[in-house]
């Protein structure tokens, strides 16, 4: 374990700013005394977690290969150092969402079985949301379901077609279920 590089920190920081309002509150203290906690971002292996300073100190005495997490688990980098955000995110990206979608109950489960959005399943949707940014997808509840990008902007999309298609599904809550062989493996 160890904390991320200038490098890896640019590029999740610029994948994290696509979801939420803003990054402060992921990194701040948690209150204002002088030896207050704060969140860091630690590197395991190739996965990327969330965890208290607190927390992440006392895994340092724990041996490499038997530390299997620790966190939350934001996503992993890829090879060629991109970064790919995993379902296990949701709880962060939806505490700070910046653009967000419900969708109707007829379109929850082709949302959880792996489908894109389409404008016949969206029931409401952050207003001036512009293409290609990313979105949280909640049910008419406000359950967190899942995330994704855009396709269109709000605007484009009232003009669109009931089966044209509002957001890229990137993450949804049916991977627990259908990744759960690869989802935590390392």
């Amino acid at each position: 374990m160890r904390p991320l590089t200038e490098q890896e920190t640019k590029v999740l920081f610029e994948k994290l700013a696509n979801y939420t309002t803003d990054l402060k509150p992921l990194i701040a203290p948690l209150t204002d005394a002088p030896d207050a906690d704060r969140y860091v971002f630690r590197l395991i292996k190739d996965r990327v977690y969330y965890v208290l300073l607190s927390i992440a100190n006392l895994a340092t005495s724990v041996a490499r290969d038997n530390l299997a997490s620790v966190g939350i688990c934001l996503g992993k980098f890829t090879k060629t150092l991109k970064f790919r955000l995993h379902i296990t995110a949701l709880p962060i990206l939806a505490a700070h969402a910046r653009y967000k979608i419900w969708i109707k109950p007829n379109g929850v489960m082709p949302f959880l079985y792996g489908s894109h959005i389409s404008k016949a399943h969206v029931g409401r949707w952050t207003e001036d949301c512009p293409s290609n940014v990313g979105v949280i997808v909640y049910d008419m509840s406000d359950s967190p379901l899942g995330f994704g990008v855009s396709a269109r902007s709000t605007a484009e999309a009232r003009r669109l077609d009931p089966t044209g298609i509002v957001v890229f599904r990137q993450a949804d809550c049916g991977e627990y279920l259908r990744d759960e062989d690869t989802l935590f493996a390392g």
